[in-house]
């Protein structure tokens, strides 16, 4: 799709402007879909006529009439494709997101509906893992839930635990990944950091014996004692805002859905300052999902 045509911003009154019905959104869907070129599903042929709707493509070989929602995330809608839009949008550009109930009371849909819809938007936020962290990386666990008698350090109980990850930059925090695992054992403390942090990257962890056969595979991992968090300040804050969005947006996530949030508050957070185009990233990766 060319540049021009990139929706860009935040701002709802421009959001409303360009999309006005659902023509503008497939006509958007049509573009970015077959942005590398038509191809017929069914038999190759790269030649096409209008379809049964104008923004369709009907191959001229074999005839097969092509909806631009076809094979994307946006397939089998049970509302209209401008309100997806407009669901996507919200998610998307709101500082906070939207909650299912939230966004039932706004579009006037059943909760089970926004909430079944919002998982696919959530699932297209998951990271490509094309662009692990790099520099100075801060690591460490954390759990989410209420306090459980008996239960100290990092014996969770019921309580879902988290790993997180952020890029520590002079000025503040760079990019963060995190991941729900059921032990802060070697094994699942290494797959995380495999997936999301680079080699080279000067990993700092606190002194859980869990990090320690990390150093073969992490040359630069150096572990130092927390202090209750002093010396992870950053990261710590980072942890105190999830918990805090968490709480006031959606109240309790399960623990089935928890990587879901995870994946959507991340995504809006390595993007805060290219918000113009979080939207369009966010429709390509609808449309291009397998």
């Amino acid at each position: 799709m060319a540049d021009r045509n990139i929706f860009r911003g935040v701002n709802s009154i421009k959001f409303n402007q360009r999309f006005k019905d659902d023509n503008d959104c497939l006509e958007y869907l049509a573009q970015v879909k077959w942005s590398d070129g038509y191809k017929c599903k069914r038999c190759n042929n790269d030649k096409f006529g209008t379809g049964k709707n104008i923004q369709n493509r009907r191959c001229t070989k074999c005839r097969y009439d092509e909806s631009p929602t076809v094979g994307t995330m946006f397939e089998k809608l049970k509302f209209s494709i401008l309100i997806a839009f407009h669901i996507a949008f919200k998610i998307s550009s709101k500082k906070k997101g939207m909650s299912s109930l939230e966004l039932s009371q706004e579009f006037e849909l059943r909760q089970k509906t926004c909430w079944a819809f919002k998982l696919k938007v959530q699932q297209a936020m998951k990271s490509s893992l094309k662009s692990p962290l790099t520099g100075i990386v801060h690591v460490d666990e954390f759990v989410v839930g209420g306090p459980e008698e008996g239960k100290k350090g990092r014996s969770k109980g019921l309580k879902k635990l988290i790993v997180l990850a952020v890029e520590i930059l002079e000025d503040g925090v760079g990019r963060a990944y995190a991941e729900t695992i059921e032990h802060a054992s070697a094994i699942e403390l290494g797959e995380f950091l495999t997936k999301y942090v680079s080699k080279e990257a000067y990993l700092v962890s606190d002194k859980w014996r869990g990090y320690t056969p990390l150093k073969k595979e992490f040359k630069n991992l150096k572990q130092v004692p927390s202090k209750d968090g002093k010396n992870f300040k950053e990261l710590h804050i980072h942890i105190m805002n999830i918990k805090g969005w968490l709480r006031g947006i959606h109240h309790h996530c399960s623990k089935e859905r928890m990587q879901n949030y995870l994946d959507e508050y991340h995504f809006r957070y390595n993007r805060r300052s290219n918000m113009d185009t979080i939207f369009d990233v966010l429709i390509r990766k609808m449309v291009n999902y397998k």
